[in-house]
């Protein structure tokens, strides 16, 4: 993944298109379906109705399914893995995949997901151009088609002196959680970081930069609730810059 300050054009459906047309086998950004489960499950019921946003290739929402998730929506820019997805899951009815810019999701009604899952598409826009504008426009769509209390789980690369102040002209209520980067399937040693358990989160990210040291080697997970009693022309004073 690019750095926070170059750019790139993950915005356009002909750079994805391209990409995808060269990919052959499945692909996960940052963290597979074993890794995060158990998070998502202390989080996400199995009836809820899921939205995975900027899906790819990724075999994330057949392990979600797998593990009994019962309606999974994907949605990616690119038609052409859209079209390969389809193809590949046509006889896995909980999945189901569609073509969408998610800075615009106007096909899906308002308040229609308990759920949206974001591996890597904030950042993907945060890394292109005019990142801000696309990165607001996108989180506004999340925001609108989440019913009240529904969640934003997000896993990024983005510490939280990059991520909070853009999450909270969103989002009010946020738990941050971490998982290393780089975890084996037939590790024995107890990871150095508790998924399950928040690692502080609030106005002051010194206080986080303490916790959890220098440069970790982590990625993280906001957790961010939907809650309506705040008004949108109230969301933007939480914003921390």
């Amino acid at each position: 993944m690019a750095s926070e300050t170059s750019t790139q054009a993950y915005g356009e459906p002909s750079y994805w298109d391209n990409r995808y047309s060269s990919e052959s086998g499945p692909f996960d950004w940052y963290q597979k379906y074993h890794s995060l489960a158990p998070l998502i499950n202390l989080y996400v019921s199995r009836h809820h109705r899921i939205l995975a946003v900027g899906c790819g290739n990724s075999a994330f929402s057949e392990g979600m399914v797998d593990d009994g998730y019962e309606d999974v929506i994907n949605v990616d820019i690119s038609s052409v893995v859209i079209e390969a997805m389809q193809k590949k899951y046509c006889n896995r009815p909980q999945l189901k995949y569609v073509k969408m810019d998610v800075r615009d999701m106007s096909a899906f009604e308002t308040c229609s997901f308990d759920t949206v899952l974001d591996k890597g598409t904030l950042d993907s826009l945060l890394c292109g151009n005019n990142s801000r504008q696309n990165a607001t426009k996108m989180l506004d769509e999340v925001w609108r088609v989440l019913k009240e209390n529904g969640v934003y789980i997000l896993v990024t690369y983005g510490a939280p002196s990059y991520r909070l102040s853009l999450l909270r002209r969103t989002f009010s209520l946020i738990k941050l959680h971490v998982i290393e980067k780089l975890i084996s399937e037939k590790r024995t040693d107890p990871p150095k970081w508790d998924l399950l358990k928040p690692v502080p989160c609030d106005n002051d990210v010194r206080v986080l930069d303490t916790v959890l040291g220098q440069n970790p080697d982590v990625h993280y997970i906001y957790i961010c609730t939907k809650d309506s009693s705040l008004k949108p022309d109230q969301k933007q004073d939480l914003a921390v810059e």
